[in-house]
């Protein structure tokens, strides 16, 4: 009875031994989870403020927005400025005062590397009779996705690195880095003055920074992706125009040139049926594809149906699963957008429309130039023009250009990434790109010459900038524990 009794307490004594205290990372994802309600209605006020930088008219709302953004920073002891960015000339020839962008710092221990979150606050624009089925800016929660517009693009991802940051100070834990923000509202019509602000400001608000992430893209599949590239991005206009005036098409077709005419044949001689760009020399500066990089496509996880079922087609060009992530990551591609100066309304109308301007754009990869680009696009049009013989006048411009950027996946940065999601999810990330373009990776790169990356916590299926743009509770939720178990994990590197 006395050796069992000892054997008991032996037992009870290496079980209280071997048990593990509740560890600080656990304290946070549960203060997150019990907070979660709080961070959903955050959102939803967030989301009420119509920040579409797209329209001059709603600038005011954009500035709303930065201000809401700032003040939640200081109410949680960050010294914040409002950086002057100076006015643009919009593509209507209309000049404005562009939004400051917001530059914060919480305070600072000189032993702790610092981390410079950038986030953007402006959204796409909106409306109900695009095709939503919520009214875009009343977040609505449906079968635990929250739609709205800004929910995944940007404000939600922005929210949830502000709320990881309250949940170390609820619990009066210290942050594990120093944390700086750079927080605009000019994104989505092209981050005006933002390169040249991180350029001015490269020596001072820069200077101390270790690491630079950004939380502004979205997971391949269900699967959680860290990302180490984008594509670059040049946009055209090619205008066609002709007599002073529009004209009737019973009592002048058939007589003279007809702008549209010119500029349809110009749009179709860009690109094939499969895809293929045709304006020579644009895949020189194609990097040619390596057996290490090949492997990383193989190892993703991408479900090619569901993809489809995600973006409402049934077929796509390629039938692979690699070939698909490849043209949509390091091949460069051409998309067509529309034509301005068109008849476009409901019902008929006979009209020759006396001027219209095409809109395309190319997507980039690493080694390609905007400037050689642009060159072989002007030279290529013009020759297929001159082909016509018509008496029409042709104008190329290039409105925007956007450089392609790609990361060093062993950077320590992508390791703590890495530790963190394995902690968060319980699964290694797949290693992605991003086909779209996110303009201000690649500048931070080349300006600070800091470490890059994209961590995102968006899925798949979240319709960015589209009319069903959503972000699921859990990944708002579990997004936001990634983002303080990523504090955490890279403390410990240093």
């Amino acid at each position: 009875m006395k050796i069992m009794f000892t054997l008991i307490i032996c037992a009870l004594v290496l079980q209280m031994t071997t048990q593990a205290p509740t560890s600080d990372t656990e304290l946070l994802f549960n203060y997150i989870d019990k907070n979660q309600d709080t961070f959903v209605q955050t959102l939803k006020e967030w989301v009420a403020i119509q920040s579409d930088s797209s329209r001059s008219a709603l600038f005011g709302e954009v500035m709303q927005m930065v201000n809401v953004t700032a003040e939640k920073i200081r109410s949680l002891g960050g010294d914040v400025e409002l950086a002057d960015v100076g006015s643009q000339q919009m593509p209507d020839g209309e000049i404005l005062q562009l939004p400051p962008v917001i530059l914060a710092e919480l305070p600072k221990d000189a032993n702790k590397p610092t981390l410079c979150i950038y986030g953007h606050v402006d959204v796409q624009p909106a409306k109900k009779e695009d095709g939503w089925l919520t009214e875009p800016y009343v977040l609505t929660e449906i079968n635990g996705n929250l739609y709205g517009r800004g929910a995944t693009d940007n404000k939600g991802p922005v929210l949830a690195w502000l709320h990881a940051v309250e949940a170390y100070q609820a619990l009066k834990q210290d942050l594990p880095v120093n944390i700086k923000f750079i927080i605009e509202g000019v994104e989505e019509i092209g981050s005006y003055g933002l390169d040249t602000l991180t350029k001015q400001r490269n020596d001072t608000f820069f200077a101390d920074v270790d690491y630079i992430v950004i939380s502004d893209n979205i997971w391949i599949s269900n699967k959680p992706g860290l990302t180490y590239g984008t594509r670059g991005d040049c946009y055209f206009f090619v205008e066609v125009s002709g007599g002073k005036q529009s004209l009737h098409s019973g009592t002048h077709g058939g007589s003279l040139h007809e702008p549209m005419a010119d500029l349809i044949a110009l749009l179709d001689s860009l690109v094939d049926a499969k895809g293929q760009i045709l304006v020579p020399g644009i895949y020189d500066d194609v990097a040619p594809l390596t057996e290490e990089e090949r492997k990383l496509y193989e190892n993703i996880q991408f479900d090619l149906e569901e993809h489809k079922n995600n973006i409402g087609v049934t077929r796509l060009v390629y039938d692979k699963k690699e070939d698909v992530l490849m043209h949509y990551w390091r091949y460069p591609s051409l998309s067509i957008h529309g034509i301005q100066g068109a008849f476009a309304d409901p019902g008929s109308k006979t009209v020759i429309p006396n001027k219209v301007i095409g809109k395309f754009s190319m997507r980039q990869v690493p080694n390609m130039d905007p400037v050689v680009v642009e060159k072989q696009v002007a030279e290529y049009l013009h020759e297929i023009f001159a082909k016509r013989n018509s008496s029409n006048t042709l104008k190329i411009s290039m409105p925007i250009a956007a450089k392609a950027w790609v990361a060093n996946v062993d950077d320590p940065q992508f390791v703590a990434a890495r530790r963190a999601i394995k902690t968060v999810f319980g699964v290694e990330p797949d290693m992605i790109r991003e086909g779209s373009t996110i303009p201000i990776a690649w500048n931070f790169q080349d300006v600070t010459k800091k470490s890059i990356m994209m961590l995102p916590i968006g899925g798949a299926d979240d319709g960015e900038h589209s009319a069903k743009e959503k972000i699921s509770r859990s990944n708002y939720i579990e997004g936001t524990k990634l983002f303080a178990a990523f504090f955490y994990e890279l403390a410990q590197l240093r």
